[in-house]
């Protein structure tokens, strides 16, 4: 199982809104940087994606705010998996956001899959990506998608 994540986030002015506290999208985007940052860092990185000719893709992103981040605050954000299929062609992340005492504050979860890149349609990735997600950081409830077989 690979280390936990922890990546701080610096808290950018243009990232506060009219009641003076992050705002909804920046939510999103911390967790997107966070995501490419880990993958990155544990091989998948736009290069080999692109020697692989696959990219990750979202059906799902949903944000739960449960207390205010602010300018001031010194936060940092994870990522785990709370959920994949056996050959991790579809798969659920979570990005947790934590205030420095340890407080959570907001949790944002996606919903992904993989694109061939050519074909333009879902794809298995190869044993590569495959070998990497068996490792990600795991949520504590992480179950495994069960996807019943197309008949003929």
């Amino acid at each position: 199982m690979v280390t936990p994540f922890n990546l701080p986030i610096q808290i950018r002015w243009s990232d506060i809104d009219q009641n003076r506290h992050l705002r909804h999208s920046a939510y999103y985007d911390y967790g997107a940087m966070a995501r490419m940052i880990f993958l990155s860092e544990h091989g998948i990185t736009t290069q080999k994606l692109d020697e692989l000719k696959i990219g990750p893709i979202l059906f799902r992103e949903e944000a739960l705010f449960k207390r205010e981040i602010t300018l001031d605050d010194k936060i940092t954000l994870d990522v785990e998996l709370t959920r994949a299929a056996k050959d991790f062609s579809r798969w659920s992340l979570r990005h947790n956001f934590f205030k420095q005492d340890g407080t959570l504050a907001a949790n944002v979860t996606v919903d992904g899959a993989w694109i061939d890149l050519e074909r333009r349609k879902l794809a298995i990735p190869n044993e590569f990506i495959q070998g990497i997600f068996s490792e990600f950081p795991r949520a504590a409830a992480f179950e495994w998608i069960i996807r019943e077989e197309k008949k003929a």
